[in-house]
């Protein structure tokens, strides 16, 4: 009775090393695709924390304007000022559910002197005058109570814009654009304004909190791992029969085994003997091989 000591060959170790190496593979993809779930997880749980979440007063939260703590991001802020409409941005390459388009930034200044950047909103491309929007909606003049959500300034892009226009919004890139001081470390995104304006851009809607796939991709990889055990334990299990079956035979034949198929030879897999009713006529392949067998052959 044969064994698994063909395990312990050099052979058998490097397939064993071979599965080992693809499960940790398929192990660190699985946890890879974990810790994007975790990062999604957490953000959903600050959005919907955050985005319906009771209205702070400017002063409460005056020192993420110049420096956000992720954790305020879509924290509602009511601010109460007057826009300087003169000032306004338009940002470019800003799609909204597939349609490209631009954003409307404009500068409110509140009443304790500070001058923050609020997003209005979004625009259509215009057919106008190409790269432009046909029409930008300007807010109420005068005293205004906005609610907006705070959100973070962007990254400065390699790509330049028109006059009157920004490539993202970078803060610093608008401050340099202007006479005062703005705050430019997070900017509000427009929920409200009081009084309203007779006509806005497009409000933007909530964020997504969809999981995506991560989980589900996660799960597959480590079931690909256990799958790579799963194998070698089948092919050793395999070889172990055919090693079995190579003994008989070489005990029938006389013939030692390395003769038979080769010395080092592995993974002989040969048709199992079925087991035959009593009465039951031979096959014409059977009829053939005790033909040959009576002949010597």
């Amino acid at each position: 009775m044969k064994t698994y000591k063909f395990l312990f060959s050099s052979r058998w170790v490097g397939y064993f090393a071979l599965a080992l190496v693809f499960a940790l593979a398929c192990v660190a993809l699985g946890n890879w695709q974990m810790n994007r779930r975790n990062a999604v997880v957490e953000n959903i749980t600050k959005i919907q924390n955050n985005y319906s979440g009771a209205i702070v007063d400017y002063d409460a939260v005056a020192g993420n304007f110049e420096a956000l703590d992720p954790a305020r991001e879509w924290t509602q802020v009511r601010l109460k000022g007057t826009y300087q409409t003169a000032d306004q941005r338009v940002v470019r390459n800003r799609p909204l559910n597939g349609a490209p388009g631009y954003e409307v930034l404009v500068p409110l200044t509140l009443e304790n002197g500070d001058i923050v950047i609020i997003d209005r909103g979004w625009l259509p491309i215009g057919y106008t005058q190409p790269g432009h929007p046909d029409v930008v909606p300007q807010p109420e003049s005068g005293v205004v109570t906005v609610v907006a959500r705070l959100k973070p300034a962007e990254p400065k892009l390699d790509r330049s814009a028109p006059a009157g226009q920004l490539a993202s919004i970078e803060l610093n890139d608008y401050a340099a654009q202007l006479s005062y001081p703005i705050k430019t470390g997070a900017y509000g995104q427009l929920a409200t304004e009081s009084p309203a304006a007779a006509s806005n851009p497009v409000a933007f809607p909530a964020p997504s909190i969809d999981e995506g796939s991560h989980l589900s991709y996660a799960l597959q990889w480590i079931a690909f791992g256990v799958l790579a055990f799963v194998g070698f334990c089948y092919a050793a299990r395999m070889q172990r029969r055919n090693d079995e079956f190579d003994a008989l035979e070489a005990e029938e034949s006389g013939v030692p085994v390395e003769e038979l198929y080769g010395r080092g030879s592995a993974f002989h897999p040969r048709q199992l003997p079925k087991n035959k009713k009593p009465g039951s006529r031979p096959t014409a392949e059977e009829a053939e091989d005790a033909l040959l067998d009576s002949q010597g052959f």
